[in-house]
């Protein structure tokens, strides 16, 4: 007898929302519906898949890979519930952009919106890597990524290709510069993102190619902490270019010498992009670009 597929939904869900009531909730059902149906699929097999006391739920390495098997289930499920249902002409729908900056694709996003209303589109954010690994897991259908992923399973667009400048605070020794060198921040206490952010990466890359020193002054999450940590003069932070926007608290300073240019990358898993709602936000990329 097969694998019960009410049984795999309700661990998938659970599994999904790190608990029984939020995935009861998810599923309209009753909370001891769901641990039931979870139960009796362990009882089945014979196996253990959450690690269960009063206050979480948490996976054992035996749910790790099952969650892994109906990630992709639910997402050929869901791709083949929008090829047969009203979503096959976008009056309905949803898209899902795991991004590491929301305003390299923010003007697509908004001719998408007018042109297809009834779709629900939403943004979230996280750099290169967590990007990708959202789309990966089937949590994401698009991701834009700050570099280049040569992955068969991938289908990508480049999108835009930006150079990388330094930032300081009005305050600053540099704020009257109009530039600066590499060889300028040799041991300047600069302000860093996660590891993981495809601008650090770049950074280190161009500095040791020019044999030169970093020194860390804080690692920071998210480009805004980074932006708020050289606004009250922890360091010099650095950025693409397009992503400086207008903050009358800190002064752009171009870097003459770097080399590199940040890049931005749609992707999308090549298993998905005739999906109908991935290929029209490609296609209104491709306009755009």
């Amino acid at each position: 007898m097969p694998v019960s597929h009410a049984q795999l939904k309700a661990f998938h869900a659970v599994a999904e929302q790190g608990s029984f009531t939020r995935a009861a909730q998810k599923l309209f059902l009753t909370q001891p519906a769901v641990s039931d149906q979870v139960r009796k699929l362990e009882e089945r097999y014979g196996v253990l898949l959450f690690q269960r006391n009063k206050r979480s739920v948490r996976l054992t390495d035996l749910g790790e890979r099952l969650l892994g098997i109906t990630q992709r289930l639910f997402a050929c499920e869901a791709e083949a519930e929008e090829l047969l249902q009203d979503s096959r002409a976008l009056h309905t729908g949803s898209l899902v952009l795991a991004v590491d900056a929301p305003v390299h694709v923010l003007p697509q996003v908004a001719r998408f919106c007018q042109r297809f209303p009834g779709i629900q589109v939403k943004i979230e954010t996280g750099n290169t890597d967590e990007s990708l690994a959202r789309l990966f897991s089937y949590q994401a259908d698009l991701a834009l990524l700050g570099r280049d992923v040569d992955d068969a399973r991938l289908h990508s667009v480049p999108l835009r290709r930006d150079p990388m400048v330094a930032f300081v605070s009005h305050n600053h020794p540099w704020a009257s510069r109009g530039q600066i060198s590499l060889a300028d921040l040799d041991d300047t206490p600069l302000v860093l993102r996660e590891p993981g952010s495809v601008t650090r990466q770049t950074l280190e890359e161009e500095m040791q190619r020019a044999g030169l020193r970093i020194r860390p002054a804080i690692q920071v999450e998210g480009r805004e902490a980074a932006r708020e940590a050289v606004v009250v003069g922890i360091g010099v932070g650095v950025v693409s270019a397009a992503e400086f926007g207008a903050d009358a608290r800190v002064c752009a300073l171009p870097i003459v010498d770097c080399q590199r240019h940040l890049t931005e990358t749609l992707v999308c898993l090549s298993e998905q992009r005739m999906r109908r709602v991935v290929a029209m936000f490609l296609e209104v990329v491709r306009e755009s670009v």
